[in-house]
C-alpha cells in the first residue's frame, strides 16, 4: 500500500449535520461503547467458566464476542476522542489500518454468520452425527478459516483504495475512514474501484447470504417433520438468535454499499447503528434467547459480586 500522494494526514468531520452536538453525542457513544464491551466480556466469561456451554455453537458465540469487542474499537476511541474536543486529524496509516480493520472484522462476522449457520444446520439435520462432524479438529479450522478470508477480502479492499493518489483535499466527510468516502478524495477516476469494489464487497455478502439461506431451508423443513409442539418450539428457539444477528449484520451491509446513489447521512447513523448498536445488542440476543447462557451469566454475575 505505499503511495505517493502529498497527503500525509486526514481530517476527520465526523457524522454529517450534527455540529453544535459534541457533547451529547460523546456520552451517548460513551455508553453505549462501555455497554458494548461490558456484555460482550460477560458473554465470554459465562460460556468459558461454563463447561456445560463448551460446544461448537457456543465457540463460535465466543469468537462473535470478540470480534463484536474489537469492531467498534475500531472508530469508537477515535471519535469519542475528537467529540471531546481533540484534534480531528488521523494519520495516512491510521486511516489504512481503520478501514482494514473495520473490513477484516466485518468479512470474518460474515462469514462466521455462515459458520454458525453450518452448525445449526448440522445440529438439527444431522443430530446423531453432530459430534463427528463438529468435531474439535473442524471447529479450529472453520473459526481460522473465517479470520483467514477475512483477511484476504480486507487486505484486497484496503489496496484497491489506498493504491490510488491523494493529493488534496483531505477532509473525511465522515466519522472515520472507508471506501465510500475515501475515494471521494482520490486524485484519480475512481470510477473502476468502484466497481470492483462493489462487485467484491457483493459477492462475499452474496455468497454468504445464500449458503445461509441453504442451510435455514434444510433447517425449516427438518424442525416441520418433528412431531413434537416443544420440540419444534426448541429448535426454533435455538436458531432465531442467530437469524436476528443475521439480519442486523446484512441490513448495513445493504444500505451502505449496495445503493446506487449514496447518501452521507444515511450512511453515517446505519454505520453508527452498525458500528456501536449492533454489537451491543448481540449479547442481549443470545443471553435472553437462551436458559443456560443467562444460567452461567447469572453465577459470574454473583461471583463478581453484582448478584447476591
Amino acid at each position: 500500500m505505499i503511495n505517493s500522494s502529498e497527503v500525509s494526514e486526514f481530517i476527520l468531520l465526523g457524522i454529517p449535520h450534527t455540529e453544535n452536538l459534541e457533547t451529547e453525542l460523546f456520552v451517548l457513544f460513551l455508553f453505549f461503547y462501555i455497554f458494548t464491551l461490558m456484555g460482550n466480556l460477560l458473554i465470554l466469561l459465562a460460556i468459558v467458566s461454563s463447561t456445560q456451554l463448551h460446544t461448537p455453537m457456543y465457540f463460535f458465540l465466543c469468537k462473535l464476542s470478540v470480534c463484536d469487542i474489537f469492531f467498534p474499537s475500531v472508530s469508537s476511541p477515535k471519535m469519542l476522542f475528537y467529540l471531546s474536543g481533540h484534534s480531528r486529524a488521523i494519520s495516512y496509516a491510521g486511516c489504512a489500518s481503520q478501514l482494514f480493520f473495520y473490513h477484516f472484522l466485518g468479512c470474518t462476522e460474515c462469514f462466521l454468520c455462515t459458520v454458525m449457520a453450518y452448525d445449526r444446520f448440522v445440529a438439527i439435520c444431522h443430530p446423531l452425527r453432530y459430534k463427528v462432524i463438529m468435531s474439535h479438529r473442524v471447529c479450529a479450522i472453520l473459526a481460522m478459516g473465517t479470520s483467514f478470508f477475512g483477511c484476504i477480502q480486507a487486505t484486497f479492499l484496503t489496496t484497491l483504495t489506498f493504491q490510488l493518489l491523494y493529493c488534496g483535499p483531505n477532509e473525511v466527510d465522515y466519522f472515520f475512514c472507508d471506501i465510500p468516502v475515501m475515494l471521494k478524495l482520490a486524485c484519480a477516476d475512481t470510477s473502476a474501484v468502484e466497481m470492483v469494489g462493489f462487485i467484491s464487497v457483493g459477492l462475499i455478502s452474496l455468497s454468504c447470504f445464500l449458503l445461509i439461506c441453504t442451510s435455514y431451508s434444510h433447517i425449516v423443513y427438518s424442525i416441520l417433520q418433528i412431531r413434537s409442539a416443544e420440540g419444534r418450539r426448541r429448535a426454533f428457539s435455538t436458531c432465531s438468535a442467530h437469524l436476528t444477528v443475521v439480519l442486523l449484520l446484512y441490513m448495513p451491509v445493504v444500505l451502505i454499499y449496495m445503493r446506487p446513489a449514496p447518501s452521507p447521512w444515511l450512511d453515517a447513523t446505519v454505520q453508527v447503528l452498525n458500528n456501536l448498536v449492533t454489537p451491543m445488542l448481540n449479547p442481549l440476543i443470545y443471553s435472553l434467547r437462551n436458559k443456560e447462557v443467562k444460567s452461567s451469566l447469572r453465577k459470574v454475575l454473583h461471583q463478581l459480586g453484582f448478584l447476591p
